[in-house]
């Protein structure tokens, strides 16, 4: 096309535009017109090819105003050597002191900025040898000393910050963990369309009415960003979900916009109450509050006006073809594709009056997914009470009807969604144009597994059934309402979130990096406190008062201005079984006959006198005596006790399977009910806490001092509390 303007030859700039317009302009129907007026020599620099692109792409209706391109791409504009001149010499003349002060230090970029902001068309490179031209006339050649390297300012050194308590994200303050995901998420809405401008989108379709409909959009929006998550009430929400929880909640925040909780309900077979509170509960537990919550079904009515709609337009059909026949990428055509529209109307009415058993009749869409999947099903027929709908339907709408008119509804502006839903896109702009309606912009990314686990909701129900997991909530597993229950604080989770990313590809995470996340927030929130998981009986035989004393232990020994606790200590106490051996080998700093131990807060150092034994030789008592810590010699060790101590019970968790993939079958053959860990729980009945946590609820987490981090119980009760550990101290060595 340029040959034939230009012959032959082509110049290398003219070549270069022409490869730069082909290769970065994503609709071809304007390259014939972009062409010309490089062809022309109208378009002459990079510069005006980029704005020409921009232009293109804001406009993407037909016909183009000429006049309005050619003057946002500088058509015609001619900038002159002598203008060129001026406003080099105009910039150095702003800047001659700092230039004079600094030399060839001087940042020369920011004046060759200035001199392209006076003249926006002018070519850079032109700008650049003017710049050079008249710092060497102002300040002459380089000197030995222009040539040295600046030396780098010291950065200084940031206050350390206070880190918050997560609140709800939605109104209040974030903490700084949290911070750097929605910086991150700042960062994405450079990539993703401005609300309103969905068709610079790549692949996004626009028809005759879309810049109608956006505009429409932002009279009812106002141009806010708006993100919904939307998870199917039919099982409880996993760390996956976690992901998307704080990309969907997070996006809208980080841009002033809001998000949805919407409830894709659309399968009442499977859908129980329990599962809707939980999800909302994991939801705000993360610490998000939900603009609106809203469910498909609230839209019934409507998607059902909809698709007779689609079917007048000849655009879905009914179909009788079994479920097996239309499963797979290749099933056969449908013979009733090309129905008459009355024809479908009538059979559409019959399904929706009840008039089909379940699998004789769906209504099909005519269009082929990006995966090859041909007419897929908009509503099939199901004799199944709705929890919110009661009896009034037969007929429930697919996702793949529902998702993207339900978006419409709501004027998302942005669907967030996962990349295997990517295959489906194409359906999701051709149903909302299909119909005329506001269409948003799909937008995917990479999904979070973590390896040592199973999250399907298919196979949780298996290691329910098999006794192998307790409920949904069993700590072992990696649901929120698990992660939960076993003390993870929902700051942790989000922190884990930021730091995997707002990646589009996969991400596959070991635990141990989640549980890394959940000791930095809980050494921030978990007070101290003493347990003793296998209680050995202390007396102490040279006590020096004839009652209990009390003790004060700080809550934060890092920082005691954060208060303390009193815990009891009198003749009797208990110690850890393995804190005391009767020999002490090479290395071993703890109790043993020789070798005193001193008590951790107490200010007194215990010495072994006699050690009593049962019948079969263990060792079920030692009598010892105390020495103040200020007159005794230090000891190798102190370790932690307790006194008049509270009963409990104590729940230590390890991974659930053996393997990393329990699920892939080069890796465990036997499938993953064959790969559970048998010691994955350890029960310690007759552990001891002291009183300090007496008033403690359900989810309140201590540290328990050597020992770890520990969460209260739900199953606690009066007389008996129990505790699940959530981590380690220190990470396993093993496990990383």
């Amino acid at each position: 096309q340029a040959r034939s303007a230009l012959g032959p030859a082509l110049d290398k700039a003219t070549g270069t535009l022409l490869y730069n317009a082909a290769a970065r302009l994503k609709d071809p129907k304007h390259l014939g017109f972009l062409v010309d007026y490089i062809a022309r020599r109208e378009i002459l620099t990079d510069l005006q090819l980029s704005a020409a692109l921009e232009y293109v792409k804001s406009h993407p209706l037909e016909p183009l105003d000429v006049a309005d391109f050619e003057r946002a791409c500088g058509v015609g504009v001619c900038i002159t050597p002598e203008q060129i001149e001026e406003a080099v010499e105009a910039v150095i003349s702003k800047h001659r002191a700092e230039l004079l002060a600094e030399r060839y230090h001087f940042n020369m970029g920011l004046l060759m900025g200035e001199a392209r902001n006076r003249l926006q068309w002018a070519d850079g490179k032109t700008i650049k040898n003017e710049v050079d031209l008249q710092v060497l006339h102002l300040l002459g050649p380089k000197t030995e000393a222009d040539l040295e390297k600046k030396p780098k300012a010291a950065k200084a050194r940031l206050a350390p910050v206070e880190k918050q308590k997560a609140a709800v994200v939605e109104n209040g303050d974030m903490g700084t963990e949290m911070q750097s995901l929605l910086e991150q998420l700042r960062g994405e809405a450079l990539k993703f369309h401005k609300p309103g401008e969905n068709y610079k989108t790549e692949g996004y379709v626009v028809t005759p009415n879309t810049m109608a409909l956006l505009k429409q959009h932002l009279a009812i929006t106002g141009g806010q960003v708006r993100t919904r998550f939307p998870p199917e009430p039919n099982g409880i929400l996993h760390i996956g979900h976690a992901k998307a929880i704080n990309f969907n909640f997070g996006y809208a925040k980080a841009n002033g916009g809001v998000c949805f909780l919407r409830y894709d309900d659309t399968n009442p077979e499977k859908e129980e109450e329990k599962y809707f509170t939980a999800i909302r509960e994991m939801v705000e537990w993360l610490g998000y509050q939900p603009y609106a919550v809203t469910h498909a079904s609230d839209y019934f009515d409507q998607l059902y006006t909809w698709a007779l709609e689609l079917i007048r337009r000849g655009q879905a059909y009914v179909c009788h073809q079994k479920v097996e026949e239309i499963k797979g990428h290749n099933p056969p055509p449908s013979p009733w594709r090309d129905r008459p529209v009355e024809e479908s109307l009538l059979l559409f009415e019959d399904m929706r009056k009840g008039k089909f058993g379940e699998g004789e009749a769906t209504l099909r869409m005519k269009l082929v997914m990006e995966d090859g999947k041909m007419d897929p099903v908009a509503y099939r027929v199901k004799f199944t009470p709705h929890h919110r709908t009661g009896d009034k339907w037969c007929i429930y709408p697919t996702y793949d009807y529902t998702h993207c008119l339900c978006d419409s509804i709501e004027h998302i502006t942005h669907s967030l969604c996962t990349k295997e839903f990517q295959a489906r896109r194409s359906s999701y702009f051709w149903l909302c144009n299909a119909l005329d309606v506001y269409c948003p912009v799909q937008w995917e990314y990479g999904r979070l597994n973590l390896l040592y686990t199973v999250v399907s909701k298919r196979k949780i129900i298996r290691l329910v059934e098999t006794g192998a997991v307790r409920d949904w909530d069993d700590p072992r597993l990696f649901t929120l309402t698990a992660l939960r229950r076993r003390g993870f604080p929902p700051e942790a989770i989000n922190n884990f979130c930021a730091r995997v990313g707002v990646t589009v590809a996969q991400a596959t995470m070991e635990p141990h990096l989640l549980e890394a996340c959940a000791r930095e927030v809980l050494n921030e929130q978990a007070p101290r406190a003493m347990a003793v998981l296998e209680p050995l009986k202390v007396t102490i035989t040279s006590f020096p008062a004839s009652k209990a004393l009390e003790v004060l232990v700080p809550n934060f020994p890092a920082d005691e201005s954060r208060g303390f606790h009193k815990v009891p200590f009198h003749q009797t106490i208990y110690i850890e079984e393995t804190d005391f051996r009767e020999e002490a080998d090479k290395g071993y700093k703890r109790l043993a006959p020789g070798q005193p131990v001193g008590l951790r807060h107490a200010g007194y150092v215990i010495t072994v006198q006699n050690i009593i034994k049962d019948v079969s030789g263990r060792v079920i008592e030692l009598e010892v005596t105390c020495t103040k810590s200020d007159v005794a010699e230090k000891p190798k060790a102190f370790i932690h006790w307790v006194s008049e101590p509270l009963a409990c019970e104590v729940r230590l968790y390890e991974r659930l399977f053996l393997h990393k993939n329990p699920e892939d079958p080069s890796e465990v053959p036997g499938g993953f009910l064959s790969d559970l860990n048998p010691d994955s729980l350890r029960v310690m009945h007759n552990a001891l806490v002291d009183t300090s946590v007496r008033s403690a609820r359900p989810f309140d987490k201590f540290q328990f001092e050597r020992l770890g981090y520990f969460s209260v119980d739900p199953d606690s009760k009066e007389g008996k509390m129990v505790f699940n550990r959530t981590v380690t101290l220190k990470e396993d060595p093993g496990k990383a």
